[in-house]
């Protein structure tokens, strides 16, 4: 459990990255939190931060949250409908409970952009999926295909699954899976089983690629309601990453260089030494990197310390 904004902020369960893994396809990050009390907790109420060599997903089941990023772009994040910010080569935003809110429940998530694509441009992309359903079931893709549901956004990366499921008590659902993918799955309620498996709630079940089948099965539980699971997958990366805080990089020395850049440009420290930008290759690239924003937001979070040791890949 992992505290956003404070004491009174927003309680998240860190799912991914985890001990025993770091990365299902592209996917390395899931938090998830709520139903959550906005008036008890503060809701969502990040201000502006960094990301580099990464894209966010936005996924809500109850509330609204207001994004403002350093590309100009402001929207709402809604129930059913997905925002996908890529930071690319970096940007910046930020991200609040809207004043009407008072139950706040949903996912963020982020995946690491390949090589091939990390610095690229940032971009914006806003997908409403139409459900698919079925006797008992209901599926919303946003990114990727299932269940001859395909969207059509462009993750820049190699082929990714992102999917809501909804299921009745007492259904059974089978899905065809993409044997080059590995899948994991979360469940936010219900008992639900995979090929009679239980999986339990706010823990994060694991398949690896070679999977063509996999059976959901919704036990009846007390309230009767429909287990809602989301569904992630995707090619394995095949590349080492280094991730430190909202960064992304492939070296130790990148991912200082990302930071000693971020706090320049909200005038925290002065200028990053011309060896701090060689070390990561980025001299000349420097400025601008994250900005700009708009002045009368609130202020920017500053980077935590660096820890004492090297930082270290995953994949």
């Amino acid at each position: 459990m992992v505290p956003l904004g404070g004491p009174r902020g927003l309680t998240v369960r860190r799912t991914l990255p985890q001990r025993k893994r770091s990365l299902v396809g592209a996917w390395c990050f899931l938090d998830s939190y709520g139903p959550d009390d906005v008036i008890e907790s503060n809701g969502m109420n990040v201000a502006r931060h960094p990301h580099t060599g990464l894209a966010t997903v936005s996924w809500l089941y109850t509330g609204q949250i207001d994004h403002l990023d350093s590309a100009g772009n402001a929207a709402v994040v809604r129930p059913g409908e997905m925002n996908l910010m890529l930071a690319g080569r970096g940007i910046t935003h930020q991200e609040f409970s809207t004043p009407e809110t008072t139950v706040l429940h949903g996912a963020q998530l982020w995946y690491a952009l390949p090589d091939a694509t990390r610095h690229m441009e940032h971009d914006f992309v806003h997908y409403a999926p139409e459900p698919v359903t079925g006797s008992g079931w209901s599926l919303s893709v946003f990114l990727g295909s299932l269940a001859g549901s395909t969207s059509p956004v462009d993750t820049h990366t190699p082929p990714l699954l992102g999917a809501e499921l909804t299921v009745e008590p007492g259904v059974s659902v089978d899905l065809s899976l993409d044997p080059t993918f590995e899948h994991a799955i979360l469940v936010d309620r219900g008992t639900p089983t995979a090929d009679g498996v239980e999986m339990p709630k706010d823990h994060l079940a694991y398949f690896a690629p070679g999977r063509t089948t996999l059976t959901i099965n919704h036990l009846n539980d007390d309230d009767a309601a429909p287990a809602r699971l989301l569904i992630l997958g995707g090619e394995p990366l095949g590349e080492e990453i280094v991730m430190w805080w909202n960064f992304i990089g492939r070296s130790h020395e990148e991912v200082v260089a990302y930071r000693a850049i971020y706090q320049h440009e909200i005038g925290v420290d002065d200028a990053p030494a011309e060896d701090v930008l060689a070390a990561a290759g980025l001299t000349g690239q420097q400025v601008p990197r994250f900005g700009p924003y708009p002045d009368d937001q609130p202020a920017a979070l500053p980077a935590p310390a660096l820890p004492n040791a090297r930082l270290r890949s995953r994949g």
